[in-house]
């Protein structure tokens, strides 16, 4: 007879025998602290797609490169690098400045053949279009995100209203002058999803991340917005790790459980929780958990503790 056995349960019970997973506490906290202090981020530059906004100086390029990448950052990396590469080769050192003087008619043709799993041609081209009409109103995303982040959104806990606003925006934009008529095809509205939707919006929150945090790999550029309200970047390395360390008892990658997940984060570092994702993100990237028991992987883990 077949026994279904949950999987938490084999990593706790069924660790070698001298190591067993921190488990959420003081000791996960040291754990944890150390992790973060001794990591080398810049090692790990080049396997994350932080590495496009880190190639400029200024705030809005930064902004730009950042936002793109961030779109494109779902999938095996060695796959979706490329493919921001080709978006970012026709703006030189400032996209900003490419953005904002987009036509279609003159540089449609830098992105019209661009494609990438669920994003065709147009819907790159859409993309492009909806920022160069972002440029055009705000004159940075910074500016549109802080409007999206009014007072009445800074009392909420997290930043998810003020992004789903963000997120409004962009959908609201009249797609007509790329698609022939006002349509929002799935590659459109896979770049923009919404806490209003359940999504984790990993790749919403990694852009906020990078704009708004400061220190080790991020660029900090927006510096209205306290760290203590950003959500996890949720993945499922993130997701895999945070379940090993009993983060989250929850299976689903949803916008609850990055919430659930920050908010254990939170007790360690109230102020910054999120100054741990880069670090934990690629402990899973690099196959250092892999969110079930393999002997060798476990015992010299960085979170296993002796008993």
């Amino acid at each position: 007879m077949l026994v279904k056995v949950k999987v938490i349960d084999v990593l706790i019970w069924t660790m070698p025998v001298h190591f067993r997973p921190v488990r959420p506490g003081p000791s996960l906290k040291k754990a944890l602290d150390r992790f973060y202090r001794e990591y080398n981020f810049r090692e790990r530059l080049s396997h994350d797609p932080i590495e496009f906004p880190h190639r400029y100086s200024g705030p809005e390029d930064i902004e730009i490169a950042g936002f793109i990448a961030s779109c494109f950052a779902y999938g095996k990396v060695g796959l979706f690098k490329p493919v921001i590469e080709k978006v970012l080769a026709p703006c030189g050192r400032h996209p900003a400045r490419f953005f904002k003087n987009f036509t279609l008619k003159s540089d449609g043709k830098y992105f019209e053949d661009i494609s990438y799993r669920f994003n065709k041609g147009k819907d790159v081209l859409c993309l492009a279009y909806m920022l160069n009409r972002a440029l055009n109103e705000w004159g940075s995303l910074k500016k549109l995100f802080y409007y999206c982040y009014n007072p009445s959104m800074s009392r909420h806990e997290d930043t998810g209203p003020a992004l789903a606003e963000f997120v409004k925006y962009f959908l609201n934009i009249d797609t007509s002058p790329v698609y022939g008529r006002d349509i929002r095809p799935y590659g459109l509205k896979q770049f923009f999803p919404s806490p209003e939707n359940g999504s984790a919006c990993k790749r919403m929150n990694l852009f906020l991340r990078w704009m708004v945090r400061t220190g080790d790999i991020d660029l900090g550029v927006w510096d209205n917005i306290p760290p203590s309200k950003l959500i996890i970047p949720l993945d499922t390395h993130i997701l895999k790790i945070s379940g090993c360390l009993g983060l989250t008892g929850r299976k689903t990658s949803d916008w609850k459980t990055a919430k659930e997940i920050t908010g254990s984060l939170k007790k360690f570092d109230p102020e910054d929780p999120l100054k741990y994702d880069f670090a934990l993100c690629h402990h899973g990237i690099s196959r250092l958990c892999r969110g079930k028991k393999f002997k060798d992987v476990c015992s010299s883990c960085a979170f296993s503790s002796p008993r």
